[in-house]
């Protein structure tokens, strides 16, 4: 057994094991109650015949014990009734509610939902009923289960809150150093493919070739900068979000096949906003990607730059397959990709920079199945 799979394991047990205690505290709450329900129904009885020996007196009778019953009565709400609902005395009960008729019936009615009544005989064929309510104790330990299951229930949270929060800290760390190692890596070979490329230079070689190496090389060089400024914190500057966005815009047009019709509507004047220009140009590319990717490479793509008083937003509208509406949160979770090559990693990326790095939002504003999909990102303007 692995180690992840033991740990999983210890923490099914835990969880099980407390469901267990949590389930012994409310049987045993429910147990307490029955119990004090059963004794304040004893006492009720006990009510009830002094009650009857108190009617039923004469002057030999020895009242005191009967007496003593009925005083010693102090949180119990009791009315006592005889002729149907016709309300002879009442223990416990508000004057204000027993000096309304109206009210004292209705307080009467909550009292026969609480328990069964007690009947009195206390002459053949005469009967008085004592309605009896539930003592503060009793209300009190009623409530305790609904009680502990909400401290159940936010210590849980908080237990999952920390342990995302955790997992995500662990996940971060993880992507950070993996981030670095990668720009670290291509570092290496790079700086020795820029030697032999200004070796090559010196050499009777067509220049067009070099040219073009050149390219790949500052193309190599823009994926380790890029790298390397995910794996930390990057440096945020003013910039016209305009001209950076149709900068990546347009070079990723020239390089993609005519059956993909780019068009863009843009402010004329700049829109300023603290981007690194890095990281947003990777953030237009993978929606761009993600765009052409969806349409199989023929299609419609749009880009479309707006804004508010507070708000520059960048749509980016294909014409692929379109997404569900289900998958709306899922699509920028680390993994999840419909195509049958990915990583399912570009979207997740794109909305660590958009979300963690630019402080802004990025979502899918509206998609139709077999029509299309539009991505929003949503930046802070800076104030001119």
């Amino acid at each position: 057994m692995s180690f992840s799979e033991r740990r999983n394991t210890t923490r099914w047990i835990i969880i099980s094991i407390s469901f267990l205690i949590i389930s012994l505290i409310l049987w045993n709450t429910y147990i307490f109650f029955q119990v004090f329900k059963n004794e304040e129904r004893l006492k009720m009885n006990l009510l009830a015949n002094a009650q009857k020996a108190l009617v039923n007196a004469d002057e030999n009778t020895d009242l005191d014990l009967p007496l003593e019953i009925l005083n010693n009565n102090h949180s119990v709400p009791v009315i006592l009734t005889m002729y149907g609902d016709k309300i002879i005395s009442s223990v416990n009960v508000p004057e204000k509610i027993m000096a309304d008729n109206e009210k004292s019936l209705s307080y009467l009615s909550n009292l026969k939902r609480e328990n069964d009544p007690i009947v009195i005989e206390y002459a053949p064929g005469k009967f008085q009923k004592l309605y009896y309510g539930n003592s503060e104790l009793i209300n009190k330990l009623k409530y305790y289960p609904i009680a502990l299951l909400l401290i159940i229930f936010l210590f849980g949270a908080l237990i999952y809150n920390f342990y995302k929060s955790t997992k995500m800290a662990t996940q971060n760390k993880l992507w950070a150093g993996m981030a670095k190692e990668t720009a670290h890596q291509i570092g290496t070979p790079l700086s020795s493919l820029i030697g032999w490329v200004e070796i090559l230079k010196t050499e009777e070689i067509d220049p067009s070739i070099t040219l073009e190496i050149v390219k790949d090389i500052d193309r190599l060089q823009t994926i380790t900068d890029r790298f390397s400024k995910i794996g930390s914190i990057p440096a945020l500057e003013v910039h016209d979000i305009v001209a950076e966005t149709l900068n990546s815009y347009e070079y990723l047009q020239s390089r993609f096949s005519k059956q993909v019709t780019f068009s863009y509507d843009a402010p004329k004047e700049p829109v300023l906003a603290m981007i690194n220009p890095t990281l947003h140009s990777w953030t237009i590319e993978n929606l761009v990607k993600n765009a052409i990717d969806a349409m199989k490479g023929k299609g419609t793509l749009d880009l479309h730059i707006e804004q508010d008083a507070h708000h520059v937003k960048i749509n980016i509208q294909d014409s692929g397959t379109g997404i569900l509406k289900k998958q709306f949160k899922t699509i920028f979770e680390p993994g999840f990709t419909t195509k049958k090559r990915g990583w399912g990693l570009g979207l997740s990326l794109t909305k660590r920079i958009v979300e963690e790095y630019h402080r802004g939002k990025i979502k899918v504003l509206h998609s139709e199945i077999g029509k299309g999909t539009t991505f929003q990102i949503s930046l802070n303007k800076k104030e001119q």
